[in-house]
């Protein structure tokens, strides 16, 4: 049975924490000789912009021997309108496994439904689940085990948000959401995570007492058009020096980039000694290479 990765909970409990560890375990003792993807193809198919995401599937794939091939939808078929699932039948019958970053969850659930190889989510309206391996991987190398400990979500209700919602029940942690009533998270996150979960108004409580505080652009791609309107009415959601006061004297902030310095994060924070976005970032390309074995080679 082919495994896909649309979102987080695609994962067991188990499954999620066996691919966090083999990254931090292929970060610590990096082989050049193994090459377990050799003579394999990872398609990726992108509807948006990227760095962090095409980088790093692009740089894992090569140093596992393979060849990531990068698709732009308006340079492929699917520019025209070819269906998702005719896309599908032809790209899993000529590569290994497929990536793709866009708008829609229901796109990407229909590429897989006709996929022979497996189909990643590289970030949809409704998940980012790729991030939160490498979220959760360094947040267990800076902090250890986040089970039993406290995160807390401030600004937008987005797809990141879904992803650590789904990631709470995954690894036994609370996740404490503070979004403006207008931005709040997916509902069926929520009921998946359900226990794990509260939900606030007040991003100042929201962080009393947190171990780590996490936050994101408050204008994903896509809503450029309600900017000004994200701006007023998210402002009092801007993580601070001030609000990373109410925090633990040793939580760590996460960011998953690109930032908006001065909107959603202050340079002080982002900068910080609290900040750990740069090792975040960099987890991103591990996370990707033990997702790639998982799916393609343990699985095998």
């Amino acid at each position: 049975m082919v495994r896909h990765f649309l979102k987080l909970s695609d994962l067991t409990a188990a499954e999620a924490r066996r691919v966090v560890a083999r990254g931090t375990e292929l970060k610590r003792n990096p082989d050049p000789a193994y090459r377990p993807l050799t003579g394999r193809t990872l398609a990726m198919i992108f509807a948006k912009n990227s760095t962090r995401t095409r980088v790093s599937f692009e740089v894992g794939m090569a140093r596992f021997g393979g060849h990531a091939l990068m698709l732009a939808t308006s340079q492929t078929q699917l520019g025209r309108e070819e269906p998702f699932s005719d896309t599908a039948r032809v790209l899993s019958r000529m590569c290994d496994a497929i990536m793709i970053r866009n708008d829609s969850q229901d796109e990407q659930q229909e590429l897989a439904s006709h996929s022979r190889a497996p189909v990643i989510n590289g970030l949809s309206e409704l998940h980012h689940p790729c991030q939160l391996l490498a979220d959760i991987q360094t947040w267990i190398e800076h902090r250890g085990d986040p089970a039993g400990k406290v995160a807390a979500w401030v600004g937008d209700g987005n797809n990141v948000c879904n992803s650590w919602i789904e990631a709470a029940k995954l690894f036994g942690f609370q996740l404490r959401v503070a979004t403006p009533h207008q931005y709040r998270p997916d509902a069926a996150a929520l009921a998946f995570a359900s226990g794990s979960i509260s939900l606030l108004d007040d991003p100042q409580k929201a962080v009393a007492g947190a171990d780590l505080v996490v936050t994101d652009t408050w204008t994903s791609m896509g809503r450029e058009a309600e900017a000004a309107d994200r701006m007023q009415i998210l402002s009092a959601f801007q993580v601070d020096t001030a609000m990373m006061a109410r925090a633990k004297p040793d939580a760590v902030f996460m960011h998953c980039l690109p930032a908006h310095r001065g909107e959603e994060v202050t340079a002080e924070v982002i900068d910080g000694p609290q900040s750990v976005v740069w090792d975040e970032a960099e987890n991103r390309l591990w996370a990707q290479m033990a997702l790639l074995e998982f799916l393609l080679v343990r699985q095998s």
